[in-house]
C-alpha cells in the first residue's frame, strides 16, 4: 500500500471507532468504477474492518450482481426504481444471483431518487418487504427530478419528503439510508430523519451509521474525515492512471526515433 491508502486506512479505522463509519462505497454506476480501483478499495476496507457498497449499473444488472457476489460486498444498491415492475426486476435478480442462505450476509437496497418514485411509495414499500430490499433516499437526485438546485436537500420541504420515506420504510420493516450532498450542514436534518427510521447515511465514499447523527460533535468530525477520505482516493486515483500513462513513454519515443531511421535510410 502507498501512503496515500495508508492514510485512507487510517481514517477508516479512526472513524470506525469514533465516529460511526461502518463501509466505503463504489458505483458501477455513474462513477464507473473500474475493476483495479475496486480492488484497491476492498484491500484497504478490509484491512480497516469496515463493509463495501456497490451501486450497480441497474434494476437487472445481473453481470453487476455476479461482480458483487464475487468480491464479497456487504451492501448492493439498485438505481432509478421507479417502479413496483422494476423493483420487482431487481428482486428477481438478486434471487437468481445469490442462494437465499447468501442474502443473510447482504443489504440489497433500492434508490428512491425521483419524485416518480415518491409517487409510488407505498407499492414500492409493499415490494420491497416482500423482497427483502431496503431503500436509499438520493437526495440531490431527487431535488432535480423535481427541478431544484442542491441547495434544496437540507430544505424543510425535503425533510418531509425524507420522513415519509423513513415512515414507509420503518413500517415495512426495511432499511433506509440517506444520501446526497450529506455535510456537516446536514446533521440536524439527519437526526430528524432518524426519529422515524435512518440505519445509515452516506456521503459520496463513506457510508455511517445513522445513530451518529444524534451526536453532532462525533456526526461533524466523521463527516470532515470521509472528505479527507474522497480527496486521498481521488489523488491516489489520478497519480495511478498518470503512472499507467507514461510507463511506456520512453519506448514510444525509442520506437518513433527507429521508424524514423528506417524511413530515412529507406529514402
Amino acid at each position: 500500500m502507498n501512503q496515500y491508502e495508508k492514510r485512507m486506512q487510517a481514517i477508516l479505522e479512526e472513524g470506525k471507532a469514533k465516529y460511526g463509519i461502518l463501509a466505503v462505497k463504489a458505483e458501477f454506476e455513474a462513477e464507473g468504477t473500474r475493476v483495479d480501483e475496486l480492488l484497491r478499495l476492498l484491500e484497504i476496507a478490509r484491512r480497516a474492518g469496515v463493509k463495501v457498497a456497490i451501486k450497480i449499473g441497474g434494476c437487472e444488472a445481473i453481470r453487476d450482481l455476479i461482480e458483487c457476489r464475487l468480491y464479497g460486498v456487504d451492501y448492493i444498491i439498485a438505481p432509478m426504481v421507479e417502479t413496483p415492475y422494476a423493483l420487482s426486476k431487481y428482486v428477481a435478480a438478486k434471487d437468481k444471483v445469490y442462494p437465499r442462505e447468501e442474502q443473510a450476509d447482504v443489504s440489497f437496497l433500492f434508490n428512491v431518487e425521483t419524485y416518480q418514485t415518491y409517487e409510488q411509495l407505498d407499492a414500492l414499500a409493499k415490494v420491497a418487504q416482500e423482497g427483502r430490499v431496503g431503500m436509499v433516499f438520493g437526495r440531490v437526485d431527487f431535488a432535480g427530478s423535481m427541478g431544484h438546485s442542491r441547495d434544496f436537500v437540507n430544505s424543510d420541504e425535503m425533510r418531509g419528503y425524507v420522513a415519509k420515506v423513513g415512515e414507509a420504510a420503518r413500517d415495512a420493516d426495511v432499511e433506509l439510508v440517506v444520501g446526497g450532498a450529506v455535510s456537516p450542514d446536514s446533521i440536524p436534518f439527519l437526526a430528524h430523519v432518524h426519529e422515524r427510521r435512518l440505519d445509515r447515511f452516506e456521503t459520496r465514499k463513506v457510508i455511517f451509521d445513522g445513530a451518529i447523527a444524534n451526536t453532532p460533535v462525533a456526526a461533524r468530525a466523521g463527516m470532515e474525515l470521509a472528505i479527507e477520505f474522497e480527496l486521498l482516493w481521488l489523488k491516489n486515483k489520478r497519480d495511478y492512471y498518470k503512472t499507467i500513462a507514461a510507463e511506456d513513454e520512453a519506448r514510444i519515443a525509442m520506437m518513433e526515433k527507429r521508424q524514423q531511421t528506417t524511413i530515412k535510410a529507406a529514402a
